[in-house]
């Protein structure tokens, strides 16, 4: 049977998945996507937009679809640990200060409209069985009876149970769930008083009695996003994550909590997920790599995994992209692992602390523990740190350079250019790189790359973006920064050599 080819398959049409194929198709990568599901899962879960994730969907164009899907509601800022302070993301400079709120389904399917635009493809019902990586290349063989697929790369992007990843018996070391707890959409025929009526901050929306914990995301006329598990007693033996959840358990929980003038009106979808913690030991496994869950699992809280997942897409996208058409620098495609593993480690991190926080029934000690942290949060430095490690705006890779601006992200400012007035998020439509020069700095006669788009403009006068010229990937990353036109002539051919493009495609 001859087999099908492409450059790179992504198992799973996921947020990441689907990120990453518009990232790739966007370069030009000739892409397929694999999908085991035959339609697309249409329930709320992982909806939250954090603040630097909306950042690198806008400086693709990508955001403001999602946000005419947006749950209506007031701006709610993210949260920490269930607890009653909101974060407050405005010390950051970011346009985003609130999470944008909608269902995962609708934002994989503005990502699967854009990415199929470009030439990637999409096949659905299609299961993988067996991943056979060589020297060249990987061949990857599915259940729907057509030929296999030969890839130059395979990522995996498909979920917390792998396919990919227990085919290649790769470890996913760390400590089992504790609960199994229950997510639905649900719709209410009669409601209490202490349903919510409206969104807000998170501990408004939480609440818990007679042996459950429960949270309740209003949606919009009778439609509800029910999270909720029981407490104080074991789970049955065998319930697992693949038991159906019936409507009279959800009832069951709706009255125990809310009372019994609350009547459920229907179920929409639902189902099981733990608080389970884990993460690959790397990122990459010769010519196959993970992304997303099928990298790393962790309690859901804080609104981590979506932005997780879409954030390794935009960093390995353009890595990969640049490898596949001989043009990365030697190395390149391997700061993919050592940029994102620790910055996932860290959410695996502070999401075990925020379950120790959000514990619905702490010890005393515990207890305490919440009420002083909470304290704590109110104080402008820590919630400017919290904030930032929630919405991903404090993230800083360690690429290598001197000057301090190095592996850090620019607010989206605005520009004046020759062109006339623009933002710097709006630079990064191409997916290229960008040298920005604000200060007359560049060389006229500077030799650039054609993935890197010399763009000269000026910040209005209160605006100091740290450097004269900034020459930042297409992840929206500095990787060099200078502040004299020596610097430039000296520094720059090497910096792209060394970052973005190979000294032999420099033209």
């Amino acid at each position: 049977m001859n087999e099908t080819e492409t450059d790179v398959v992504i198992v799973g049409a996921g947020p990441t998945g689907l990120t990453l194929a518009y990232e790739l198709a966007l370069a030009g990568v000739e892409t397929l996507v694999l999908e085991k599901l035959t339609s697309r899962n249409r329930q709320t879960k992982g909806g939250a937009i954090q603040a630097r994730t909306a950042e690198l969907l806008e400086s693709r164009g990508l955001l403001e679809a999602m946000r005419r899907r947006a749950i209506p509601g007031p701006p709610v800022g993210a949260n920490f640990a269930l607890l009653p302070v909101p974060l407050d993301c405005g010390p950051w400079d970011t346009r985003h200060p609130s999470p944008v709120m909608l269902p995962q389904w609708e934002i994989e399917e503005v990502l699967e409209e854009r990415a199929t635009a470009l030439g990637a493809g999409v096949r659905r019902g299609v299961a993988v069985t067996a991943v056979e990586p060589d020297d060249d290349g990987v061949t990857v063989t599915t259940t729907d009876g057509g030929p296999p697929v030969r890839a130059r790369y395979v990522v995996a992007c498909d979920g917390g149970r792998s396919a990919v990843r227990k085919a290649l018996g790769v470890p996913f070391p760390g400590r089992p769930g504790t609960y199994l707890a229950v997510l639905a959409d649900i719709r209410l025929s009669a409601a209490s008083a202490l349903v919510p009526r409206e969104r807000g901050q998170i501990s408004t929306l939480t609440r818990q009695a007679n042996g459950y914990w429960s949270m309740l995301i209003p949606l919009g006329d009778d439609r509800y996003r029910l999270t909720y598990g029981a407490y104080g007693r074991e789970d049955p033996a065998d319930l697992t994550r693949d038991t159906p959840v019936g409507e009279d358990e959800i009832a069951a929980a709706l009255r125990a909590v809310y009372g019994e003038e609350t009547v459920l009106g229907g179920v929409d979808n639902s189902s099981r997920f733990s608080d389970a913690t884990r993460q690959v030991e790397r990122y990459r496994e010769g010519r196959v790599l993970f992304a997303g869950d099928a990298a790393h699992i962790h309690p859901p809280l804080g609104a981590q995994g979506l932005n997780l997942g879409v954030q390794d897409a935009f960093n390995l996208g353009w890595k990969l992209a640049a490898t596949v058409q001989g043009r990365a620098p030697a190395g390149l495609l391997d700061t993919y692992h050592a940029e994102r593993h620790p910055v996932a480690a860290r959410v695996l991190h502070h999401t075990s602390a925020q379950r120790v926080l959000a514990d619905p029934r702490p010890s005393e000690d515990v207890a305490a523990l919440r009420e002083i942290f909470t304290d704590l949060m109110r104080l402008p430095d820590t919630n400017r740190y919290l904030s930032g490690l929630i919405s991903g705006l404090a993230l800083h890779y360690d690429v290598p350079g001197a000057h301090p601006l190095t592996g850090r992200r620019i607010p989206d400012a605005e520009l004046t250019t020759p062109d006339g007035p623009t933002r710097l998020s709006a630079l990064f439509g191409s997916g290229h790189a960008v040298l920005l020069d604000v200060a007359g700095l560049v060389p006229d006669e500077i030799r650039l790359p054609g993935h890197v788009d010399l763009v000269r403009a000026k910040p209005p006068a209160e605006v100091d973006l740290g450097a004269g010229a900034l020459l930042l990937r297409p992840d929206v990353y500095v990787c060099w920064a200078a502040d004299d036109a020596e610097a430039c002539r000296e520094e720059l051919p090497r910096a792209i050599a060394a970052h973005l493009v190979d000294e032999g495609e420099t033209v």
